[in-house]
């Protein structure tokens, strides 16, 4: 039976990528399990090790992961994934490959995707695939889904998602063998297309209860990962169901068009660095509604000022003239950070606490003084106390009163500080 490669940071995405993995063994192919995330323990046991691939990327591979720098890591898996899944075509052990992923994982599988030939099929699942995906793509054939919902969990959204993306590789592997039997122009060796076409062996369609939960949203980016996840662990026991958007601009839209449709009863915005972009002309802006819709919506909510510190441009070539001599930060091949300004972060704190004046259902303002991003804490590149004490001030000094501000003598990443966002929001649902 054809083989299809799943590629994916399985250290914090390994339940989403299981759960493709059966879906797509569910119609009659094989998997092959390729993990590339190296910053943690895989949350699902691959076929091919990370180490693997860091090997493959550069002969000093052990030196560089144990900087535990996340940029370098993603350059060097990015490198290594290129290499050892155009290896696996050319040995043809695979017929097709499939990934899930935010913004590293999408570089790293789109780099592998673009070492394969036109034809092969190749299918990411991205929070990045409604907005410019030319540098993913390049001029190779990849397919680019739309996760809607970040990549972190399984939800009455991403298990639809998970599900189709599933059905379009198996079709798009059937395609391709199909293909190369009738025609003779495959780019690999012909072998015979399986008998199942996309049921379950019994014939049925097999999909899991989609539970019917109340609903809270939340805001993520790579470097506020943890802080959403572990608040989202504490969420989901108290019986809520957690959707996960990535700050992407994109994703921030979709955030706030769900929170508008009356659908969501309280709002986790971790992650409001959407404002920095609109603000200093980034590239992943939401635009200046965000933050607006749960006004409107008078649903309990918790902000913080998370990734505040960055704006995102694409290459480092695409940066604007004007931003010379700024700080900046290669987060992989695609995305390039530039750190915000004490000035800027004046007037960011000033807008957001403006349009949490709005709020009239309960609001409540958390700040991690130690560091709002993994890279702006202390030895980190975007560590700036100036910054940050702008930012946090200016918040104070224009949040209206009856608005509860609580401070954390932690890092935003902090399992402290995650669990307090979790209970604070608990609380005010409960109040409600």
């Amino acid at each position: 039976m054809p083989t299809i490669a799943i590629l994916g940071t399985f250290d914090s995405k390994g339940p989403e990528h299981a759960f493709l993995a059966e879906a797509i063994r569910a119609r009659g192919f094989a998997t092959l399990l390729i993990n590339a995330g190296c910053l943690g323990e895989p949350g699902l046991a691959p076929d091919i090790p990370s180490n693997e691939l860091a090997a493959a990327g550069d002969p000093a591979w052990r030196e560089i992961l144990a900087r535990r720098d996340r940029g370098e890591c993603v350059a060097l898996m990015t490198r290594g994934a290129a290499a050892v899944v155009a290896r696996l075509a050319t040995e043809k052990k695979i017929s097709g490959i499939v990934s899930l992923g935010g913004g590293g994982g999408t570089a790293i599988a789109t780099a592998a995707m673009r070492a394969l030939p036109i034809g092969f099929p190749k299918l990411m699942v991205s929070t990045l695939a409604s907005g410019q995906v030319a540098p993913y793509v390049g001029t190779a054939d990849i397919t680019m889904m739309p996760a809607i919902v970040d990549v972190s969990g399984l939800n009455r959204v991403s298990r639809v998602i998970f599900e189709n993306a599933a059905g379009a590789i198996c079709g798009m592997v059937t395609a391709a063998e199909t293909r190369a039997a009738t025609v003779g122009t495959a780019l690999r060796a012909v072998r015979p297309v399986g008998e199942t076409t996309g049921a379950a062996a019994d014939g049925s369609e097999s999909r899991p209860d989609l539970p019917d939960k109340p609903l809270i949203v939340a805001s993520m980016f790579g470097n506020t990962t943890a802080c959403v996840t572990d608040a989202k662990k504490i969420l989901e026991a108290a019986g809520y169901e957690v959707l996960v958007f990535a700050a992407t601009g994109n994703g921030g839209r979709a955030m706030e068009s769900l929170i508008a449709s009356g659908l969501v009863a309280g709002v986790l915005d971790i992650t409001t660095t959407e404002w920095a972009d609109e603000l200093v002309g980034g590239v992943l802006t939401a635009g200046p509604e965000r933050l607006d819709a749960t006004a409107k919506a008078k649903i309990p909510a918790i902000v913080t000022p998370g990734c505040l510190d960055m704006v995102n441009f694409g290459e480092p070539s695409t940066v604007p003239a004007k931003f010379a001599g700024r700080t900046f930060y290669q987060h992989n091949a695609q995305v390039t950070l530039m750190r915000t300004t004490p000035a800027e972060c004046t007037e960011l704190g000033r807008i957001i606490a403006e349009r949490l004046n709005r709020y009239t259902a309960p609001v409540t303002v958390l700040l991690p003084l130690r560091a709002i991003s993994v890279i702006s804490a202390p030895g980190k590149p975007f560590h700036s106390p100036e910054a940050d004490a702008a930012l946090f001030a200016s918040l104070k000094k224009h949040l209206r009163p009856a608005i509860p501000v609580r401070e954390f003598d932690v890092e935003i990443n902090d399992p402290t500080f995650a669990h307090a966002c979790a209970e604070a929001l608990l609380a005010s649902l409960a109040r409600r």
